[in-house]
């Protein structure tokens, strides 16, 4: 049976179309390629954008910043210890970019100066940690990336 270059083209051109569809629906419907957004008001958040950076500024004037460390119990968070630590008020939030179901935030009530994020709510990789607190009457921001 000889094909003529008309049929050809045309089952060239299906072929293709069939190529292209497979991979659109692949990448639609795979998990694996599901990518959301950082946060999902994303606009929302962007407005609020000068009132981050405010309070950034405001925490680079303190004697200190929060300082990070790891340790074996988990992520111990140290507040500047010139700052009575019953009068901060905020929340910490922890971000993981590869999932977001393992997303958290925490109340800040703090009995020391420190706050403890426990191994067990930490999985290897990858987190943002924010951390919007108040201190009296200044409002601070403190925004880090890590490794766990």
């Amino acid at each position: 049976m000889k094909i003529s270059w008309g049929t050809a083209i045309v089952m060239a051109i299906v072929s293709f179309i069939s190529f292209i569809m497979f991979f659109v629906i692949t990448m639609s419907t795979d998990e694996a390629y599901s990518h959301d957004l950082v946060v999902e008001e994303y606009y929302k958040t962007e407005i609020t954008f000068q009132d981050q950076l405010d309070k950034t500024q405001n925490a680079t004037l303190l004697s200190e910043n929060i300082q990070l460390e790891k340790t074996s119990e988990g992520m111990v968070i140290t507040f500047p210890e010139e700052l009575e630590f019953s009068k901060i008020k905020g929340n910490v939030f922890l971000y993981r970019p590869s999932n977001k179901q393992l997303d958290f935030e925490i109340p800040l009530s703090l009995s020391s100066n420190q706050l403890l994020v426990p191994d067990k709510n930490l999985l290897g990789g990858r987190w943002n940690i924010i951390i919007d607190w108040t201190y009296g009457e200044e409002a601070y921001y403190f925004k880090e990336d890590i490794n766990y």
